[in-house]
C-alpha cells in the first residue's frame, strides 16, 4: 500500500483513504481511524495534561468554554461539548443537561427531585443535576433498556 503525508499550514485536518477493494490492510486502517481515543488533552495553567477517560467525573461548558473535571483537577479543553460527547460515546458518559456530560461510573448516589429531575452525587461529593429533559433517558440507561437515538 502506498501513502502520502502532507502537512498543511491552514484549514481543517483531513484524512482521505483511496482503495480499489476492501482488504484486511484497508480494514485495519479504517478500524484505527474509527477507534476512539482513550485519553483526552486538557490544559491547566498553560500546561497540557493527558487525561484518561476513566478519570473524568464530568465535563461542562461555561461561557462557550469546555472544562473537564477529575477528582483532583479542572482542565480546559479545546473540544466543544458536542465533540467531547462524541469522543466519549463509547464509554459510560451521558448528556445530563444542555451544558454538561456526566460519567455514570462516577455516580455514588441518586436522589429524585421535584419536576422529574435527578440529583447525582459523585464519588468526590459534588452534586450534578440531571435535567428533566434527560432524566427519563437516564433512568432507561440505568435499567438497561434501549434508548432511542
Amino acid at each position: 500500500m502506498k501513502y502520502t503525508i502532507e502537512q498543511i499550514r491552514s484549514g481543517e485536518d483531513e484524512l482521505i483513504l483511496h482503495y480499489r477493494r476492501l482488504n484486511s490492510e484497508v480494514e485495519a486502517v479504517l478500524q484505527f481511524m474509527n477507534a476512539p481515543p482513550k485519553k483526552l488533552i486538557g490544559t491547566k495553567n498553560d500546561t497540557q495534561a493527558v487525561i484518561d477517560f476513566a478519570d473524568v467525573l464530568y465535563a461542562e461548558t461555561v461561557d462557550r468554554k469546555t472544562f473537564i473535571y477529575t477528582a483532583d483537577d479542572v482542565f480546559r479543553t479545546e473540544l466543544t461539548l458536542a465533540q467531547l460527547e462524541e469522543v466519549l460515546n463509547t464509554v459510560n458518559f451521558f448528556r445530563c443537561s444542555k451544558s454538561m456530560i456526566i460519567n455514570i461510573d462516577k455516580i455514588a448516589t441518586l436522589k429524585s427531585l421535584a419536576s422529574n429531575r435527578i440529583d447525582a452525587a459523585l464519588i468526590n461529593g459534588e452534586h450534578i443535576i440531571i435535567s428533566r429533559t434527560y432524566a427519563s433517558e437516564f433512568r432507561k440507561i440505568l435499567k438497561g433498556e434501549s434508548v432511542d437515538e
